[in-house]
């Protein structure tokens, strides 16, 4: 069967073109998805699972942890999609290199720039969506998640107490239950430590216990039967009660002290609100580190066009070689490149550098990197500087894996 991109390059009308540029969007699409499921699903779950531990020793209804993750969703999303894309564009343009269909792409006349112009397109649309994802969902959601966490914190106990974890009533008092029938009021094995306001502290544990509410329902309410307390004074002076039946109160609130309004740090200011507050000599946030926010949002939009250049001629040069080379150099290079952008918005947040400086040379440095390499991807398609590099490494891999099998047979000599 003759590939879809040799079909439509053979045809030679202009309608073979777009076929093929539809052919390639669909093929990159594809990748671009699952790679950022993937992602999104792997960041998302390891933070579920350390908000469930929060709610279960503050306390809540479980719709908050779909909420606070639901709002962490932009900011995963802006880490894993230049990752995601890249990846795409590689596997893409390296299946396409070992399936001969570049070949027979090329050997009709469609030039390198031709050919990656789909990834050009996908990559200036998702550039409009990291502008608008970096300028505004993302500050929108860090407040709304920030709110929640605050909900969550400040909320008064609701006097359940989830089996076999430290639960803290507030007011220094921290209670946990080995048995908890399914109300999360009915208690066996009880253990109570209190932080007193006078330095003391109170260690109680019962054999049972239950939770319920005066007829005012101003204070819960904790009945134990068949226990221990121990006191030990502000001195170290521990005095010890053995008692059938004890009550221990505690205030019952359930009002939530209100968050702050957003706009309380320069993460939750959308691009618009940045320009203005950078502008503005009374504004209440630093303007070196309002400059360094709004210039590494526009610099990371910006950066997503631009992989492709680098994409591409990685890909090609990986069809004669192993996939794992590609992946792992181009990691290095989007590893080393967002840390430097990390470091220069460091350095202009205390002054050391103005933020054009700091955040705009690094993106320099690395757009011109990919404009040289697509342009010798382009000028030499069979000398691409990765296929070397490739070789090389390929050539040292082959090499100390014949000294590892020589290494048994010279000891056992």
């Amino acid at each position: 069967m003759i590939p879809v991109t040799e079909r439509a390059a053979r045809t030679g009308i202009p309608g073979g073109t777009r076929l093929i540029d539809r052919y390639i969007l669909r093929e990159t699409l594809k990748p671009l998805a699952v790679s950022l499921a993937v992602v999104l699903v792997a960041l998302l779950m390891e933070r579920i699972l350390r908000l469930f531990n929060l709610l279960a020793v503050h306390g809540g209804p479980f719709d908050m942890v779909i909420r606070m993750a639901a709002n962490l969703v932009p900011h995963y999303l802006g880490l894993a999609l230049p990752a995601a894309f890249f990846i795409s564009m590689f596997v893409v343009v390296s299946r396409l290199g070992e399936d001969n269909e570049l070949d027979a792409l090329q050997s009709t006349g469609l030039s390198v720039p031709r050919i990656g112009r789909p990834f050009l397109w996908l990559g200036g649309g998702l550039m409009l969506f990291s502008i608008l994802l970096f300028g505004f969902l993302q500050p929108y959601s860090r407040y709304a998640y920030s709110a929640i966490y605050h909900g969550v914190i400040n909320a008064a106990w609701d006097a359940t107490v989830p089996e076999s974890a430290f639960v803290e009533a507030g007011d220094g008092v921290m209670l946990t239950a080995d048995l908890v029938d399914p109300t999360g009021r009915a208690l066996e094995r009880v253990f109570i430590h209190q932080t007193r306001p006078d330095g003391e502290e109170w260690v109680t544990t019962a054999a049972t216990g239950r939770l319920g509410a005066n007829p005012e329902r101003t204070h819960i309410l904790m009945t134990l039967h068949n226990g221990v307390q121990i006191r030990t004074t502000a001195a170290g002076e521990p005095h010890v009660l053995e008692f059938a039946t004890l009550t221990l109160d505690h205030p019952f609130n359930l009002d939530v002290p209100p968050f702050r309004a957003r706009g309380g740090s320069e993460r939750e200011l959308t691009l618009v609100e940045l320009w203005r507050e950078m502008h503005d000599p009374t504004s209440l946030l630093s303007p070196r580190v309002l400059a360094a926010e709004f210039h590494a949002r526009i610099v990371r939009a910006l950066t997503l066009p631009l992989l492709p250049l680098l994409a591409v001629p990685m890909g090609m040069a990986a069809k004669r070689a192993r996939r794992g080379q590609g992946v792992a150099m181009a990691a290095i290079i989007l590893v080393v490149y967002n840390h430097a952008i990390q470091l220069g918005e460091s350095l202009a947040d205390v002054g050391r550098v103005p933020a054009p400086v700091g955040i705009w040379v690094p993106f320099a440095l690395f757009g011109i990197l990919c404009l040289w390499l697509f342009r010798r991807a382009q000028q030499r398609p069979g000398e691409n500087p990765f296929a070397s590099t490739f070789e090389r490494v390929d050539d040292l891999l082959q090499r100390l894996g014949q000294l590892w099998r020589r290494r048994p047979r010279e000891s056992k000599a």
